[in-house]
């Protein structure tokens, strides 16, 4: 049941009709509530509530009581404290307030509005009280948690007349095991109604959910394989990507929403199944794919057919322990390979990797440029793995995907007490979690000036000072930046700190964009064979040509998209990618160029075009046959005939 869902909230006129027919004739019609409501209404009804009058006694727990439930549930309460703040900041001045209350529906904590509070605290919606179903009927911490569905109970739609003041929307928190922890809420004044708000709160509870994830299934500190899955590779490492958790043994140990959704599984599956239920590919290969270039996506298969985008990350006792069972080495797994692998052939980017090999044991600050797309942050890890802190962690913060509310306590941690609803032991932070290893900050351009100034002051003294106070800790990390944005007109524009540029740019490595690049051929050979391993597909020569001319304003991630499409099209008979294999819509893009194909080309146009590509080769090659042919990938004897075949 899918609850936040409802297309039309119900009339208040069949509300008000619905409650006279349950309480005279025991009975209540669905069609007058809707059906998401009929079902807690009815439980109300069967628990002896009644809508008008006094409210029976309802448990409050005292002081010392809700003390004890925020210790025993320190960890969802750490986690949920900075999203409720973030909250918090997204509805301010909409006269309402945002609530966390535990798996038996005791409010644990509330944050918001003052004068909202003030009312709300009438009808107990306060810490300490208990808002099940059983004792305040249809609300929406009570009923999210007997239905594990969000949910959004507004204005008379709750059972209890005296609540009718309030719209409430609220998203139940799972262990990734499914257990149920608790109950995100925004309550406020009915007349700040919004559809959205139901969105906003499952969006919050999806993120508290991930930190959970995260924080239990740590490679660092837990033996297992942790799967990153998405439909898309840029969706890897995203609020939407799916979290599923692999012990040793193939047992499937933990799991987010979307890893299910994807999987096709349900909570109760989770916990009898094994990897090799739900995926082609079994733990051997993931190990053998992580040990080779742990940053790389690769394709993962559901029994269902269905394929998705995997990132495969674990510990490096488990990472040896593979080893010793399968006999591969492990320490000397080629520290090199991480950006060996990136060197296809482009002058530019060849270049840029050699100077990033020569720079890595130095820890000198980088700063990586580029467009979107380009691939600087698979650079900053083929770095970070080829360097002598590359058993340490590589710690990957996007500036510019952070609320502002949040990016200062997610980087420089804070100290219990620090904020309300921080948590009791507080939080360590992005920089200190980079200790002895790399911190990568992408788009630091997007980075707010204030914060700015505190990481000018982190870089100087080598120190971190968490927010609310505390001793500085001493903190050793290699300091890898990106960005697309040129800093130096940020600098003329005062959107940044010109002393701050100085400290990270100890020297800039620039990513070319792949419109740039000559190494197109190697780089669609590279994921091809990704896409479709042990398949040898090539792409025919009028489309590699017309890709040649494209501009490519989404880079490498664009790339990979066009070629995801084109491989979900081709045959199991086919060996070749043509224009029929391609969206439409990027198609005619393509077309219309000065140097594209065009439809069903006659054979004069091919051979122009194969001229074309062959002659452009050549010319950046300067004149070597033998690199032109590596960089169109074909053999040499093919590029001779081709030329012999010129007028």
């Amino acid at each position: 049941m899918r609850m936040h869902e409802v297309a039309q909230r119900p009339a208040r006129s069949g509300l008000r009709l619905a409650r006279r027919q349950l309480l005279e004739a025991g009975e209540l019609k669905r069609e007058l509530v809707g059906p998401e409501l009929a079902g807690s209404w009815l439980r109300s009804w069967q628990a002896g509530l009644q809508p008008a009058g006094r409210m029976p006694g309802a448990p409050h727990a005292s002081g010392p009581q809700l003390a004890r439930a925020l210790e025993q549930q320190r960890e969802l309460v750490a986690h949920a404290s900075p999203v409720m703040e973030f909250l918090v900041e997204q509805t301010e001045g909409t006269d309402s307030m945002v609530i966390l209350a535990g798996a038996d529906g005791v409010v644990l904590q509330a944050m918001g509005d003052l004068h909202f509070v003030s009312r709300a605290e009438r009808v107990a919606l306060r810490p300490g009280a208990t808002w099940s179903e059983q004792y305040r009927g249809t609300n929406a911490i009570g009923t999210a948690l007997a239905e594990r569905q969000p949910i959004a109970v507004h204005s008379e739609e709750h059972y209890l007349e005296r609540n009718a003041f309030l719209t409430c929307a609220a998203a139940p928190i799972l262990a990734p095991g499914g257990q149920l922890l608790g109950v995100l809420d925004v309550s406020g004044d009915h007349r700040g109604y919004h559809p959205h708000t139901i969105g906003l709160v499952r969006s919050a509870a999806r993120m508290i959910e991930h930190r959970l994830f995260e924080t239990r299934h740590d490679v660092r500190h837990w033996s297992g394989l942790v799967l990153r899955l998405h439909a898309q590779p840029e969706g890897i490492g995203t609020l939407t990507e799916g979290l599923l958790a692999v012990r040793e043994d193939g047992g499937l140990a933990g799991a987010n929403r979307a890893a299910l959704r994807m999987l096709g599984l349900d909570w109760p599956q989770l916990a009898r199944c094994r990897l090799q239920d739900v995926l082609a590919e079994p733990v051997p290969l993931l190990m053998d794919w992580f040990r080779r270039s742990p940053s790389v996506p690769r394709i993962v298969h559901g029994h269902a057919g269905a394929a998705l985008w995997a990132r495969v990350e674990a510990a490096r006792p488990v990472l040896s322990a593979h080893a010793a069972r399968s006999g591969t080495p492990v320490e000397d797994a080629a520290p090199a390979d991480a950006l060996a692998a990136l060197d296809t052939g482009d002058l530019a980017m060849h270049a840029a990797i050699e100077r990033a090999r020569k720079l890595a044991p130095s820890a000198i600050p980088l700063l990586v440029q580029g467009e979107s797309g380009a691939g600087k942050e698979v650079l900053a890890r083929a770095m970070h793995a080829c360097s002598p802190r590359r058993g340490q962690p590589f710690v990957a913060v996007n500036c510019a995907a952070l609320p502002e509310a949040l990016i200062e306590a997610e980087l420089f941690g804070y100290e219990r007490g620090a904020f309300t609803g921080a948590a009791r032991e507080g939080a360590t932070g992005r920089i200190r979690e980079a200790q002895g290893g790399t911190l990568f900050l992408d788009e630091i351009g997007d980075m707010p000036l204030a914060l700015q100034t505190r990481l000018l002051r982190v870089l100087q003294d080598r120190q971190v000072t968490p927010l609310g106070g505390g001793k500085p800790v001493a903190v050793d990390f290699w300091l890898v930046c990106a960005t697309h944005r040129d800093l130096r007109a940020q600098i003329a524009a005062g959107r940044f700190r010109e002393d701050l540029f100085y400290r990270l740019n100890g020297f800039t490595l620039k990513v070319p964009p792949l419109r740039a690049r000559s190494d197109l051929p190697a780089l669609l050979a590279q994921q091809l064979a990704q896409l479709l391993p042990g398949r040898d597909v090539q792409v025919e020569a009028s489309l590699l040509a017309a890709l040649r001319s494209h501009a490519w304003p989404g880079n490498l991630r664009q790339l990979a998209s066009v070629l995801r499409t084109a491989c979900a099209l081709l045959e199991p008979q086919e060996n070749e990618i043509g224009w029929h294999h391609l969206c439409e819509d990027f198609a005619e893009q393509l077309r219309g160029q000065p140097q594209g194909g065009v439809d069903a080309p006659e054979p004069a146009d091919l051979r122009s075009i194969s001229r074309s590509a062959i002659r452009r080769a050549l010319d950046e090659a300067a004149g070597n046959v033998s690199e032109a042919a590596r960089r169109l990938g074909i053999s040499r004897n093919t590029l001779y005939r081709r030329l012999g075949d010129s007028p």
